[in-house]
């Protein structure tokens, strides 16, 4: 019977290419897949540490289709390195449910820390950091936005959210 692989959750830079820590370097260039939600911009941070592994597409619009396809690879030995876009995996992204896939099947899940666009935000912003919470990313409708801002206006702790630029103004007047 073949062990079952590993998933390797990857922290990328979120905008500084030596934020990527050694360690996740190293797993780029051994992984047998790299589980990446956009392709084309892990391309380019493969490109610049000419890693050459082989890259599959793991995003909102695939991951129905491509994670039992990645869960299956892992089942057969194969170690998958999963990236976002920038930051970790997992973080307001598909990767939450890959890696929940995985546990369920009993496949190991190691996260490799790095860069944390919530996180830096918080050390960087003067807020109290502690407590603080995370509510990801905001309904996209103005009705569920304004009805989750709603549930959320008591909390006693630091606040952050993710948002797109083209609705921040938006987010800001709610």
């Amino acid at each position: 019977m073949t062990e079952a692989g590993t998933l390797y959750l990857c922290a990328t830079p979120i905008g500084n290419l030596e934020d990527l820590t050694p360690r996740v370097l190293r797993t780029l260039n051994e992984a047998d897949i790299i589980a990446a939600e956009d392709t084309r911009h892990t391309l380019q941070l493969l490109n610049h540490f000419n890693i050459k592994g082989h890259l599959v597409r793991y995003d909102e619009h695939s991951k129905d289709k491509n994670g039992p396809k990645l869960i299956a690879e892992l089942l057969s030995g194969k170690n998958i390195a999963l990236v976002s876009d920038a930051g970790f995996p997992g973080i307001a992204d598909p990767g939450e449910q890959l890696a929940r896939e995985a546990i369920e099947a009993g496949i190991k899940v190691v996260p490799l820390p790095g860069a944390n666009a919530a996180l830096c935000a918080l050390i960087a912003s003067g807020l109290p950091s502690s407590p603080f919470f995370f509510g990801g990313f905001l309904p996209k409708s103005k009705k569920n936005r304004a009805e989750q801002l709603a549930a959320w206006k008591n909390i006693p702790s630091t606040i952050i959210l993710y948002e797109a630029p083209h609705r921040i103004k938006d987010v800001l007047v709610n």
